[in-house]
């Protein structure tokens, strides 16, 4: 087996000379038995940061396959957010192990865990690291950057681009990038060199523990920034977000607005369970189906009128079909805008004008096209007026619609990604329908 062969090459060589990533792209190609046996080949130091690059469904094989005294020293190389993320895993799946883990890691790091846990996922302080860089303000230039020099040989410290600055009692009063730090003068104290700098820049945006992640994302975004400092109700440094730890809270969220556009719950995706994928599935497939009732309800109300004009039935999936995918266009657009931040509550009108505009422009175009087709089609020149303007009638109102149902949302504090695609579907069913059916029994019949 190729996958085999390259793996097997590696571990010949030297696998603590590659990244997680990529043992963890070998692994996933192994079978069960496979798996089983080269995950003991794998570096104690490199173990945890291989587990991070893996999908759930492997968490349970590594922890079954690796003793306790591994993993627990494995765990230790990690940073704080992300030893925490990782002890709330192993709970989930084995409480003993996680608790004979825990006991073996020493004080300072129990203490960091239990802090960061003590935080709802949804706030800055679960995505923050404890370990920071910083100096007091007294502190001389030459003997902080030596202190950083032994700590990163030490492996003490990483990713680092900024110094925090801060006063006694920890609190927050500056930032300095590592570039700037190294064109300071070395016998000053880091305050006498910002006082004698002409760059205005020192001061760092500011998280608060307390502060949305989604905030927090906003304040990456806004600020271009790689590393962003976390500070409590008193302004008082209690850690760091990192760069990378939003990239993957900006993909956890697009993943979930995807998700719930399909109507399909992302943390029931992830998990192996079957039965509780098929459950959250099965509501949106029921509510869609009560939907389709609904339209089906609305056709039945112009049997006869299809029963005299067989050709109503044939363009009636054209009138629906445009109506959707015009609708989904603009619901697609305004829901990325809202995550994005991009779309304020005084954009409203302008958003919804704008989709309104579009859907109208269009409409014109494909029905004039539609309507000519038909008139040819069935040698009946009204029948293609009565397609155009259905087709007209049903695009504008996708346009309103798929602008104005996730803006409604969003003002319910509803995510507009949750329920907003079967709703529209059903907007333009209906409104598709009784369109073309109700001018073609005015105007055919």
């Amino acid at each position: 087996m190729e996958h085999l062969t390259i793996l097997e090459d590696y571990l010949l060589q030297d696998i603590a000379d590659m990244h997680p990533s990529e043992i963890a792209k070998v692994l996933r190609e192994l079978s069960e038995e496979e798996f089983a046996r080269y995950i003991h080949k794998i570096p104690n130091e490199l173990l945890a940061y291989v587990v991070f690059e893996l999908p759930d469904r492997y968490f349970g094989e590594i922890i079954d396959n690796v003793a306790t005294e591994d993993l627990t020293y494995s765990i230790q190389e990690l940073e704080s957010d992300d030893k925490t993320d990782f002890m709330q895993y192993l709970e989930e799946y084995d409480v003993q192990k996680a608790q004979e883990v825990f006991e073996a890691l020493d004080q300072n790091e129990q203490e960091e865990i239990l802090e960061l846990k003590k935080y709802d996922e949804n706030l800055a302080g679960a995505y923050m690291q404890k370990e920071v860089f910083s100096a007091k303000e007294d502190e001389n230039t030459d003997s902080v950057i030596k202190r950083f020099a032994r700590l990163k040989k030490n492996h003490e410290i990483e990713n680092v681009q900024y110094l925090f600055v801060t006063k006694e009692n920890n609190y927050l009063s500056f930032g300095i990038s590592l570039e700037d730090l190294l064109i300071f003068d070395f016998k000053r104290s880091i305050i006498e060199n910002i006082r004698n700098s002409s760059d205005e820049e020192f001061i760092p945006t500011i998280g608060y523990d307390t502060q949305s992640i989604d905030e927090i994302v906003t304040i990456f975004k806004e600020y271009d920034l790689s590393v962003l400092p976390i500070v409590n109700e008193k302004n008082i440094l209690v850690g760091r977000i990192t760069s990378d730890d939003i990239y993957d809270v900006i993909n956890e969220q697009a993943t979930e607005q995807m998700y719930n556009m399909a109507g399909v719950d992302d943390v029931a995706e992830e998990e192996e369970d079957i039965v509780q994928a098929g459950k959250k599935r099965a509501f949106w497939l029921g509510l869609n189906l009560l939907t389709a009732i609904m339209a089906s309800v609305v056709i039945g109300m112009f049997s006869q009128t299809l029963e005299t004009l067989v050709a109503l039935a044939i363009l009636m999936p054209i009138v629906a079909s445009m109506g959707g995918n015009a609708g989904t266009q603009s619901l697609t657009v305004v829901v990325r805008q809202l995550a994005l931040g991009n779309i304020a509550s005084k954009d409203a009108i302008r958003t919804i004008k704008k989709e309104v505009i579009l859907s109208i422009g269009n409409g014109l175009i494909f029905a004039t096209i539609m309507g000519i087709i038909a008139s040819f089609w069935f040698h009946q020149g009204m029948l293609g007026v009565v397609i155009a303007l259905s087709m007209v009638i049903n695009l504008l109102a996708a346009g309103f619609f798929g602008a104005a149902i996730p803006l409604l949302l969003k003002k319910f504090n509803i995510d507009p990604a949750i329920g907003s695609t079967v709703i529209l579907t059903t907007v333009t069913d209906i409104v598709g329908f009784l369109s073309f059916l109700g001018l073609a029994t005015v105007i055919l019949l």
